[in-house]
């Protein structure tokens, strides 16, 4: 086997003695052969069963000939929009055209069509209409039936039909994609396909179909939210590789399409197999003078030690996308990856991340999830951690020791978070002071995303006292090590279940930990999650309750505005969000108070409200904080200050 890129030309198809490829992969993306990268696993894998995959990265969709490069392949393309959603890596919250695409060289924006899946897929039909189409990537698998589509403010049809595709693997693929490939390369003809786990088809009539649960159809949740907050609960609650079932969506005379149930998880032997196939372990050579990807840049020296997650957050579609189920790789995996890392010229001695979409889940929530799966209408962490749950880092901590003992690592870091309620409920402390004593630099980032319980209910997330303990607690512990270590909480405005009251309380809460973040993530309606179906709905779909959703665009910049209530830029903003809630007690020279009184023309320090005209407070002029730190305004940050005094 030839150690090197998959062939992007002709020429590098006849340096390998190819006249045909067996699978042409079709990717949003620049070519990246990295595990960080879904495109490099799938062709990768393919290739180690002996298939002969080539990779188009980025054509141009305008021209039907940019798909033919390659030639027709023996067996079929494969279609996938990238790493992330081409919508959302196109597109703020707002909807404003981001400046950079991570994942095109020299970062460069435009080189990808919005939802690009759909485009590259008709684009392959136009030019090869007889040839299998699979789609798969993130893009694919969140819009694999009948979803709200935040960026048209439309309900849209599953991908499936838009991209003119025969099937779509969903979730992380690795079991789909391998038998889909062997029944294509048996003969099977691609329409007679129906039968493997975790992918779509569609068919024109149920004859052949069994042992399914019918969803209500296209057109009935189109008309009716509260039918589609339905139907996406029965989805939501059918994930599970071992209880899934079967679900149905019609479509009128297109006939229906049909989910099988979710693929298995990978065993650690398979982790271990994925993420040692040969990978170049970089972005294709021809990018180098535009500048390379710079998307490596966070991955390149990052260990991902786990898939999936149990904690479940509303907002978050790896319910949808990797399950709930826990897959890991073994010790020796990784640290022998990490030995890799070792050799590479620009290695400095740091290992960036540890961790998957939480660092420290490193197995299973309970035993029984392994052959019974996970529970189809309950929580592992919420509202609080099940008596089931199996707390203990005791693994983890022994593969992060590991590896900070290998030669040349000056330092591990844990970077891709970690859920500090599961912290807590392992009844042990072993690992927040390891975290705290040879993980952290400086500063933590956590995730509590907001502080009322109201709000937190909505996210799926632990009550604020649990954020509250987990802050009293690692104080103490880098106060027991002699260190000035801090934590940096990401916080959410906006998301469904966020009224002004809501907003103010969390605006409360940073005066009395004397910070401003500088930056606010606001709530991002994204397919596939429960946070979503709640926006557009405006229902909880597990309670069918009504959920109060700040939609107007006025009302959320008020939300974002409240949590950077320092910045003078959003002082309007602010004092019209603090009138509106009622909340004008906020407004003076008091201590507590969020923002100063602008005076009016007449009497000397009276609010004039909205649009007053008077002196700058001695906050906005200097551009710092009650902490007397700069704000986002200026180069230091408030971080010392924070968490130092959690008011109870």
């Amino acid at each position: 086997m030839i150690h090197d890129y998959l062939p992007v030309c002709r020429e590098d198809m006849e340096k390998r003695g190819w006249d045909q490829c067996d699978f042409v992969y079709v990717s949003g993306d620049a070519y990246v052969d990295h595990p960080s990268f879904g495109a490099a696993i799938i062709t990768r894998l393919l290739e180690s069963r002996g298939y002969r995959v080539g990779v188009i990265a980025q054509p141009d969709w305008k021209n039907n000939g940019s798909i033919a490069v390659l030639g027709r392949p023996r067996l079929g393309f494969l279609v996938s929009g990238g790493n992330m959603d081409s919508m959302v890596n196109h597109y703020s919250v707002s909807k404003k055209r981001r400046s950079q695409d991570a994942y095109t060289p020299g970062g460069e924006m435009g080189k990808r069509p919005d939802y690009a899946t759909v485009v590259y897929g008709n684009l392959i039909r136009r030019t090869y209409p007889d040839v299998p189409v699979i789609i798969g990537g993130i893009e694919a698998s969140l819009r694999r039936l009948a979803h709200y589509d935040y960026w048209s403010n439309k309900v849209k049809r599953s991908i499936l039909l838009d991209a003119q595709a025969d099937l779509i693997s969903y979730g992380m693929g690795e079991h789909s994609i391998v038998e889909i490939a062997d029944a294509l390369n048996a003969g099977i003809a691609v329409k007679d396909i129906t039968f493997i786990d975790g992918t779509v088809f569609r068919t024109k009539d149920l004859e052949s179909v069994y042992d399914y649960k019918l969803l209500p159809s296209f057109e009935e949740i189109k008309k009716d939210k509260r039918k589609y907050a339905e139907s996406f609960y029965i989805q939501y609650s059918n994930t599970d590789p071992f209880t899934g079932k079967r679900l149905v969506e019609p479509y009128g005379e297109r006939g229906y399409v049909v989910q099988n149930p979710p693929a298995k998880p990978l065993t650690t032997e398979e982790m271990d197999e994925v993420y040692s196939l040969p990978y170049m372990r970089n972005y294709h050579p021809s990018y180098e003078e535009a500048g390379g990807i710079p998307a490596i840049r966070e991955v390149k020296f990052s260990l991902i030690s786990n898939r999936g997650c149990f904690g479940s957050c509303s907002f978050c579609a790896l319910t949808f996308h990797q399950g709930r189920i826990i897959q890991v790789r073994s010790h020796e995996s990784l640290v022998e990856e990490a030995r890799l890392l070792t050799e590479e010229p620009d290695f400095k001695g740091y290992i960036h991340d540890v961790g998957g979409p939480t660092a420290n889940f490193r197995f299973p929530a309970c035993e029984k999830q392994l052959t019974k799966g996970a529970c189809p209408h309950k929580q592992c962490l919420y509202p609080r951690p099940c008596k089931n749950l199996n707390a203990d880092h005791t693994d983890y901590l022994l593969l992060l020791k590991k590896l900070r003992e290998l030669p040349k690592v000056k330092k591990v870091f844990i970077r891709s978070g970690i859920r500090f309620d599961y912290l807590l409920a392992d009844k042990s402390r072993q690992f927040l002071k390891e975290l705290c004593q040879y993980h952290v630099s400086g500063q933590l980032k956590v995730a509590p995303e907001h502080v009322a319980d109201a709000v937190l209910s909505k996210m799926g997330k632990p009550e604020n006292k649990v954020y509250r303990q987990f802050v009293d607690e690692y104080n103490k512990m880098n106060q027991r090590l002699g260190l000035k270590q801090y934590l940096v909480p990401y916080l959410m405005s906006s998301h469904p279940g966020s009224s002004l009251k809501e907003a103010v309380e969390l605006a409360e809460y940073l005066r009395d930990l004397g910070y401003m973040p500088e930056q606010v993530q606001d709530f991002y309606p994204t397919p596939s999650t429960i946070s979503t179906c709640m926006y557009y709905t405006g229902l909880d779909p597990r309670t069918m309750e009504e959920v109060y959703v700040p939609t107007n665009p006025h009302e959320k910049a008020m939300q974002r505005a409240l949590i950077q209530y320092r910045n003078p830029k959003n002082y309007e903003l602010v004092a019209e969000a603090l009138r509106r809630a009622g909340r004008t007690d906020l407004i003076g020279f008091e201590k507590k108070c969020l923002i100063r009184p602008r005076p009016g023309i007449g009497e000397k320090g009276s609010f004039r409200g909205n649009g007053g005209t008077g002196r700058k407070t001695e906050a906005n002029r200097t551009g710092r904080g009650q902490t007397g730190k700069r704000d986002s305004g200026g180069k230091k940050k408030t971080i010392r200050n924070i968490h130092k005094k959690v008011k109870k």
